[in-house]
């Protein structure tokens, strides 16, 4: 009788996952938490703090092994090589940068490790046919399409000039934007690449200003974002839209900089008023827990860490069956709905609804799509 009761009592405990060993997996997490992507990077370690409470709710255990890569591609790739063989890790979600994240894809199917990609937005990374890399992000084309339908329910603007880091993330989504522009019949005036971190502007904005461009369009990450917006202001630089790229145009800092970054309309991958399952929740949880409010980053590394971990943990830690169940998956929450499909050329990719926002009276306001949109789009740009 004593022998019935402890199976049965075993029986109930491998099926609760609160107790469960089953329910405990090891995660790695890969991340620029220092260097000059860093306060992106808190972003993603917030959102990531938040996801692991929320997984423990439902029983899961995450033993989450971080790994700085300062935002340098050898780096990552060490730090993902040593979460492979060393720690052995179920799967692991990042890096952040499109340059990291391009450099560890590479080595995702050598090891047999999921990788799932938050927010790292070069093309490339989901179309070289890696069956261990996913993405959860959209990719750089979208960024800059969703930009420019915004405008064209707007107006039907004739000229474009770009100024763009030379960063992976910056050449892709460039390219992408100008061929996007080229079938609107937006005519491409200015071209300018410059090297991240670059502390004047002056000339290339004055010589994008002397074209007289309809749109100007910006991939930056934070520093050069605020950089650019100043030193635009200073020359007089007024195009009829400001649009940003994502990146360093959704942030804090940026919209703390309120006399540049007024009316700045930048692509963004989760808004907190968007209307997905949990979003609203998790943006006041968040700004509640660490007094700022979140980016698309943040939304981004939580629902990536969620869907692993979840996915990892249902079975067991082993790798190839958590590929699989990546694969085969399909999630609704913060992120709206995901489903890593093969479409266009891309493998494992999520085909997500990008949104647009505006910097309205201090305050970041989804503008497009109208499905989504909270408020109206302020066109044209002003000066604050």
């Amino acid at each position: 009788m004593i022998r019935k009761i402890a199976a049965s009592a075993l029986v109930m405990a491998l099926a609760l996952p609160g107790i469960s060993q089953a329910a405990r997996v090891k995660i790695g997490f890969v991340n620029s938490i220092t260097g000059p992507e860093a306060p992106i990077g808190e972003n993603l370690t917030n959102g990531v703090t938040l996801a692991l409470e929320d997984l423990k709710k439902k029983g899961i255990e995450v033993d989450l092994i971080k790994e700085d890569d300062t935002g340098k591609p050898e780096k990552s790739l060490a730090a993902f090589e040593k979460l492979a063989t060393r720690d052995n890790v179920a799967g692991v979600v990042g890096p952040y940068t499109s340059a990291c994240s391009s450099a560890v894809a590479s080595q995702a199917d050598k090891y047999k490790v999921p990788l799932l990609i938050p927010a790292a937005a070069k093309e490339e990374i989901t179309r070289k046919g890696y069956k261990y890399v996913f993405r959860l992000n959209a990719p750089a084309d979208v960024y800059s399409s969703v930009l420019m339908d915004a405008v064209q329910t707007i107006d039907k603007p004739k000229t474009i000039a770009f100024i763009y880091e030379s960063t992976d993330f910056g050449t892709s989504t460039v390219k992408t934007a100008k061929e996007y522009a080229k079938k609107l019949g937006i005519q491409e005036v200015a071209d300018e690449k410059y090297q991240k971190g670059a502390p004047d502007f002056r000339s290339t904005l004055t010589k994008i200003k002397s074209k007289n461009p309809d749109l100007v369009f910006m991939v930056s990450y934070v520093v050069d974002a605020i950089t650019l917006m100043r030193q635009s202001k200073e020359i007089g630089l007024s195009p009829k839209a400001f649009l940003g790229g994502g990146a360093g145009f959704t942030t804090a800092q940026f919209l703390a900089q309120k006399e540049i970054s007024n009316m700045v309309m930048s692509s963004t991958q989760w808004t907190d008023d968007v209307s997905w399952p949990g979003a609203a929740d998790f943006a006041k949880r968040y700004t509640a827990k660490f007094k700022k409010e979140p980016t698309y980053h943040a939304a981004c590394a939580y629902e990536a860490m969620v869907i692993m971990a979840e996915t990892a943990s249902k079975n067991g830690g082993d790798r190839d069956k958590t590929r699989n169940g990546l694969k085969a998956g399909h999630w609704n929450g913060v992120m709206g709905e995901v489903k890593f499909a093969d479409y266009a050329g891309f493998t494992n990719q999520n085909n997500h609804q990008m949104l647009v926002q505006q910097v309205q009276n201090g305050k970041y306001e989804t503008v497009f799509p109208p499905k989504f949109a909270t408020k109206k789009a302020l066109y044209p740009f002003k000066w604050k």
